[in-house]
């Protein structure tokens, strides 16, 4: 049984997607502008996003730093002073280094929790009043299969997207009873510029554009999570149920790590 309202007629649809300059938010929104939404792209960069616009008719740009305090509110203003209202804010922004406990970097730790969490939290503060006077619209928030359980060299990361995910959850519960539809999306592997610094193996690695069509298929059924890719987002929660001592052992195996 869904648990948000599927989401197949984008035809006129005011989508905001913040961190939308490359990888899954820039593929989903090309995807969804195919579809006939009306697409508000944001990020710091402001060239891809421009150029975004320019190719796509109704699309508008919106660049801003998802971490600078105002910075979504005044987005948010400009957003509803061109179109009136949102059907749907996806925060795709995201911030990825690999991190160890073996070299701390603290302000790292910090750059990550002020672009993957405070920044969807400026995002609802920007979105909520707006959803709450509809009683309409969706949120999504991008996390990551990282988010399930801990993993070698993900100490700044992995955090971040387990808040994210428990945000989701919490937002589902607190937004159904206002006709507002929640959803998390925690892909596997995507080849973006964030993975692009890994040097370890990445098992099933799928391109942006993959990860975006995986989105609006989950939107489609009304899913709540969004996982992909299927064959390695469910062997990763299959390794959640484990037992602490088992994971630990099966996880340094699989890495080297």
């Amino acid at each position: 049984m869904p648990i948000n309202r599927p989401l197949r007629d984008w035809t006129g649809q005011v989508v905001w997607i913040v961190g939308a300059s490359s990888g899954i938010g820039l593929a989903t929104a090309e995807a969804l502008a195919r579809r006939g939404a009306k697409v508000v792209v944001s990020a710091r960069k402001a060239a891809p996003l421009e150029a975004f616009a320019a190719a796509h008719p109704g699309a508008m740009a919106l660049p801003l730093d998802a971490a600078a305090p105002g910075a979504l509110k005044a987005g948010m203003a400009q957003l509803l002073a061109r179109h009136g209202r949102l059907d749907l804010a996806l925060y795709c922004a995201g911030h990825y280094l690999p991190v160890r406990a073996t070299a701390y970097d603290l302000d790292e730790v910090i750059r990550h929790q002020d672009i993957n969490v405070t920044g969807a939290m400026r995002m609802l503060d920007a979105v909520l009043p707006t959803l709450l006077a509809q009683r309409s619209g969706h949120i999504s928030l991008v996390a990551s299969v990282a988010g399930y359980r801990g993993l070698p060299q993900a100490l700044a990361y992995g955090p971040t997207k387990a808040a994210l995910i428990n945000m989701a959850e919490v937002l589902q519960m607190d937004l159904k009873p206002s006709g507002i539809d929640v959803s998390v999306i925690n892909p596997g592997f995507v080849e973006t510029p964030l993975t692009a610094q890994n040097t370890h193996p990445m098992p099933a690695l799928i391109t942006p554009e993959v990860a975006a069509a995986e989105i609006l298929k989950g939107w489609a059924r009304g899913e709540f999570e969004v996982h992909f890719p299927k064959r390695f987002s469910r062997v990763l929660k299959l390794l959640g149920l484990l037992g602490d001592g088992l994971y630990f052992s099966l996880v340094r195996r699989a890495t080297g790590l």
